[in-house]
Parts: C-alpha cells; structure tokens; sequence
C-alpha cells in the first residue's frame, strides 16, 4: 500500500486501489476465472420468495400490538429487507440478467424495492459504481464517511450511534456530497415504491406500511448482517483496504462477505465469488478476514484505534481524468466481459 500519512484523521494514501493489478494478475494466472463471469438468474427465485414473505408478513401483523410488530421487523424484517438491499447491490452490476438485459435487472430491481418502502433501487446504482471505479477517491467515494461524522461519532458512544443510524447515513450521504442529477427512472422508482405503500395502506392500514420501514431502519442499522458495512473497508489492519468476510451468512446475503473478491472481479455473480477463491487462493488467503459480522460491530465501537476515520483515502482523480458516466462505466465493464469469453 506504501507509506501511511495521516491527514484529517483518514488514512491518506497516493497508491492506485489494489483490486484492478490484482484482477490483471489473477486473470493472467488463472484464466479460467472468466467462465465465471456472467449472470445469476436464479437469484430473482431468492429475490421473489423475500419480497412475498415480507408481504405476508406485513398483512398478518397489520392489527398486531405495536411491541410483536418491532419484534417481527427486526428478527424477520430486518433480516429480509437488509437481503433485498443486497440484491440490489447486485443488480446496480446487472448481475441477474446480464449486461445485455439492463432493464430486466432493472425491473427485478423496482419488485425488490418494494418491501423496503422507500425507493433505493436506482439511486443506488448511480453511486455504487463510483464506489468501484474510485475506492477511496475523496470525492467520488461516498462510502467514505464526511469529516462532519468523523467529528461527531468518534467516540465509544458516537459509533454506537453510527451504526445505529448508519440507514441515514447511506440514504443522505451520498445526495449531499456528490449531487447528481435526478434520472428518469428515480422517478419511476419513486412512484413504483410510493404507489405499493399507498396500495398496502389502502387494503391493510398504516401498521403494514410501517412494518416495511421499520424492518429497512432496523435490518440496515445495529442488526448482524449490517457488520459487513464496517467489515467491508474500514481499516482495522493497516495496509489493507479491502476485507472478506468468510461465515454462515454469505448463504442469504448473495456472498457480499467475499468483497475482495467481489471488488476484483465485479462482473462475477455472489454466487460464484467462493470459486474465485477456491480457484486462486494464494492472492486471498493471506488477507485479513473475519468469520463474524457480529463481532466486527462490536470491535468498532469498542477499539479505541477504529472509527469512523478509518478508512484509506486517495486524491481525487477531478482534473486529472475524464470521468466516465455510469452508462460508460457498464459499458467498459460489459467489454471486459465479452472480450474474456472471446479469449477463451
């Protein structure tokens, strides 16, 4: 990674990200990784029994006490509505249907937002890319917390409340630090979503609605699976940017625990990601991993040299590079696609 110098709190770096030599490298070693690129239909049947559940849920709990409907949103809710929130992490890389259907993986992407009650879907493909194309680029990376959270959630109970409200957080980062123009299908996105709670009201009353925004507030804030928001790139080993997470819960959350393996190789279904690292494991095994988003959690708030500050930043590419757009972005991504299954 080079030389660490500490500015602002992060830890600043002049080094490009490591996933694009190590993808080089891999796919010169190991070329029959490409037969892994691709689409996974299947996970729409994932996708399909979720947001049925989540519906059924939402009806049987609609006259229920308010103390049983927390309790379900959390336990049941919380963990389906943080899965589809990943699925549509893994459709913002059309990986349902492929580069060549983007609307397909579009649509399945409005019917998975739909028990999240408020519209995601679109917005975060717009700034998921970003995320790949320029980790810890200190303009173009909104995962990266702001200097404002950084002063305000540093200590042991302002991380506890970091992670608390780490929903509001990734909704309204994002929106306010890099504004971007509103697209088209945002719109459709909103009132899809909007027009679905309205639906639910109408036919069930207010309690079903608000079992659906409930289960997103508490399935994306202190709940097991959201340890992989820290897991992912905070820097609990320094040198390192990137971390995998190796544990039961891989099985319902589309493999997002294998990041270094997902940011290596973003065009390969969550499904096939243990492949990659069955097929190369000299470039993974030796990285730092966990087994425990629960305890990830836990150390954040607890280790006083962790925090909302430990993140690996790298100068802005503004000035120095054309930025590609995002329809640009997927097209450089699809290339490489379709050139891998042409070399082989």
């Amino acid at each position: 990674m080079g030389q660490y110098i500490t500015t602002h709190e992060f830890y600043h770096v002049y080094t490009d990200e490591p996933h694009a030599t190590r993808r080089k490298e891999i796919l010169k070693k190991y070329p029959e990784i490409k037969q892994l690129m691709g689409h996974d239909w299947k996970m729409a049947i994932q996708v399909t029994i979720s947001v049925l559940i989540q519906i059924g849920m939402a009806i049987l709990l609609r006259n229920s006490p308010w103390s049983i409907l927390l309790v379900c949103a959390y336990v049941i809710g919380g963990t389906i509505n943080h899965t589809l929130s990943l699925a549509l992490h893994e459709l913002t890389h059309n990986l349902a249907f492929g580069h060549s259907r983007p609307y397909c993986n579009r649509l399945l992407g409005f019917f998975a937002n739909l028990p999240l009650g408020v519209p995601a879907s679109i917005t975060l493909k717009k700034y998921h890319l970003d995320h790949h194309r320029f980790q810890g680029d200190t303009v173009f990376d909104t995962d990266i917390p702001t200097r404002i959270e950084v002063f305000l959630f540093s200590s042991r109970l302002g991380k506890l409340l970091f992670l608390i409200f780490m929903p509001i957080f990734y909704c309204f980062r994002p929106m306010l630090v890099l504004p971007k123009p509103m697209h088209i299908l945002e719109i459709l996105n909103l009132i899809i979503a909007f027009s679905f709670d309205g639906i639910m009201f109408y036919y069930f009353g207010g309690k079903s609605v608000a079992y659906f925004i409930i289960s997103t507030a508490l399935g994306l804030s202190l709940h097991p699976i959201s340890g992989h928001f820290i897991a992912e790139h905070y820097v609990f080993t320094q040198g390192y940017e990137t971390y995998s997470y190796y544990g039961p819960l891989n099985a319902i959350t589309y493999n997002v625990g294998y990041h270094n393996e997902h940011h290596d190789f973003p065009y390969i279904p969550g499904r096939n990601l243990p492949k990659v690292r069955e097929i190369a494991p000299e470039y993974y095994n030796n990285l730092p991993c966990y087994t425990s988003w629960v305890r990830v959690l836990y150390d954040f708030v607890m280790n006083d040299n962790v925090g909302p500050w430990a993140r690996i930043t790298r100068p802005t590419k503004i000035g120095r590079v054309k930025v590609a757009s995002q329809q640009e972005y997927e097209q450089q991504l699809k290339s490489a696609v379709d050139l891998a299954h042409k070399q082989d």
